[in-house]
């Protein structure tokens, strides 16, 4: 039994600082005590508390797939008071971390079926770990095509994976800029994301659509999809801008009936469809 106290954060060292975009960063983290790194496990979906010691700690995706061990990753963009501690620590740094906590996309459900992803924004990092997830297990995996779009190019996220995966045989990317945000060296879409999507037109036969950006680009991006003929059922998003304490306790991710932190932070657009709108 672990008698762990549940909010004692483990130890983590900073391995390795990317600059993503403006204000976005991702960091590597590794475990100080590596007895505790070795039985951590966690499943994609899943969320964490990252914590500056003596400023607070904030809440994020664990950004990096459960298919590799050694470290956990997550990204995030400087907005308040702990992300700009955060964003001010260098590599070598140590933080708290605690989680994993929420539910997970159920991937093993997935097998044998097309795999749609559709991303905006700072909201890829908990579509990367999907994706990589199922990267890592492509054999068990039929079509995986990966719709992701921001306000202007500088505004992407994982570049250097997005070439990666712009250069895989087996993955279709549709790549999108904001009207006006894109450079003159941009040769990829310019549009808001749920208009390329319903112009691309990936089939809803057999396939799963997994959602993440703003509330307004989900909220835009799901009639898209049962448009195309997608079922609510096979439609699924995280509700991470709704996690607070990790546990349910504070209150603060309540919707409805549901408690995110507990409950979520993964749903389909079928169980949304029976919460009140304030997600």
């Amino acid at each position: 039994m672990d008698n762990r106290n549940i909010y004692f954060p483990h130890i983590m060292i900073i391995e390795k600082i990317t600059d993503e975009a403006p204000g976005v960063k991702t960091f590597r983290l590794k475990f100080k005590n590596e007895e505790e790194g070795e039985k951590f496990k966690f499943q994609t979906g899943q969320f964490a508390e990252y914590s500056v010691f003596g400023e607070g700690e904030s809440t994020f995706c664990i950004a990096s797939p459960h298919t590799r061990s050694g470290y956990v990753e997550c990204t995030f963009r400087q907005a308040g008071r702990v992300t700009s501690a955060l964003s001010n620590l260098e590599e070598g740094s140590v933080i708290g971390f605690r989680g994993p906590y929420g539910n997970i996309f159920p991937i093993n459900e997935w097998k044998g079926k097309n795999l749609v992803f559709i991303a905006g924004g700072i909201a890829l990092p908990p579509m990367r770990s999907v994706i990589w997830s199922c990267l890592d297990n492509r054999k068990d995996y039929k079509d995986i095509t990966i719709f992701y779009g921001a306000k202007t190019v500088n505004d992407l996220v994982y570049k250097y994976e997005l070439d990666e995966w712009k250069n895989r045989s087996d993955v279709n990317l549709y790549l999108t800029v904001d009207p006006g945000g894109e450079t003159p060296e941009w040769k990829e879409n310019t549009g808001f994301v749920p208009s390329i999507v319903e112009k691309t037109a990936p089939s809803s036969e057999n396939s799963i659509a997994v959602v993440c950006g703003p509330p307004i680009m989900i909220k835009n991006t799901f009639p898209v999809l049962e448009k195309l003929g997608f079922a609510k059922e096979n439609i699924f998003t995280t509700l991470e801008n709704r996690m607070k304490c990790g546990f349910g306790k504070c209150g603060r991710c309540n919707v409805g009936k549901i408690y995110v932190c507990k409950d979520g932070p993964v749903f389909t657009a079928a169980q949304l469809a029976e919460l009140p709108n304030e997600y």
